[in-house]
């Protein structure tokens, strides 16, 4: 499947989040602007980083109306550590089977590790930003941030 583009709608979907529960996309989609962050592996060094950097600024987007919510394939009992030893406070979607990264286009850019890609999604359920850089953990949330704080101040 093509990579999703900016401009794009987001695709409806289901998972399963850290705790077991389901998780439907409509329940935030076209509700609330949503920050979805694809990433490798949890307890890894880039990806710790990242998570840390968006439980960081994780009031920041909550207070220009964003939801964040992380994505890897591991195990949703892995996501629940992950998320407990780092204190994280967004949920964390098991993608196990990897559809959802092939529903988004996240490509494996060096071929076995999955990409690390950030989508910001708008009020509207339109993709607002995509932003991949496999090591550049920071700038996924610095980017997230300044494009959910743009469609916050968009009509």
């Amino acid at each position: 499947m093509p990579a999703l583009a900016v401009g794009d709608r987001a695709p409806s979907f289901t998972a399963v989040l850290q705790d077991g529960s389901h998780f439907d996309s409509a329940s935030v989609i076209g509700k609330k602007a949503v920050v979805l962050f694809f990433y490798p592996k949890d307890n890894t060094p880039v990806c710790t980083k990242e998570a840390c950097a968006f439980r960081d600024s994780y009031e920041a987007f909550a207070a220009a109306g964003a939801e964040v919510i992380g994505v890897s394939s591991d195990s949703a009992a892995s996501h629940q550590a992950f998320a407990t030893k780092h204190r994280l406070p967004f949920p964390i979607i098991s993608d196990h089977d990897r559809a959802l990264r092939k529903l988004f286009g996240v490509r494996n850019p060096l071929g076995v590790i999955p990409g690390r890609v950030t989508y910001v999604i708008d009020r509207q359920g339109v993709i607002r930003l995509v932003f991949s850089a496999l090591f550049a953990s920071d700038e996924h949330v610095r980017k997230a941030l300044a494009a959910v704080q743009e469609a916050a101040r968009s009509p």
